[in-house]
């Protein structure tokens, strides 16, 4: 039961890692990107810094949106068989 319950946890989290990572790392690089373009412009306008990672972000979850839904999608649907299996239906 207990292991049933580890590996039940860890699934979810690489889940988790494995559907928010590009995103998260699309809007580092903007990010990073856009502060360097601050730094070496010495231009400090905070909506600069903001609206291109909202836009790369938006960009990439429209982008990579089905592929997200189709990991969810098996993530559950995995979990949903492995409780089945495990009460002994």
């Amino acid at each position: 039961m207990e292991q049933y319950l580890l590996d039940m946890a860890r699934d979810a989290m690489m889940t988790i890692m494995k559907v928010s990572a590009p995103v998260l790392i699309i809007g580092l690089v903007v990010g990073l990107i856009v502060s360097i373009f601050q730094a070496t412009t010495q231009i400090q306008e905070q909506s600069l810094h903001f609206v291109p990672k909202i836009i790369a972000m938006l960009v990439s979850l429209i982008l990579l949106g089905s592929w997200m839904l189709t990991v969810m999608k098996e993530f559950t649907m995995r979990m949903f068989s492995d409780m089945l299996r495990f009460i002994g239906m």
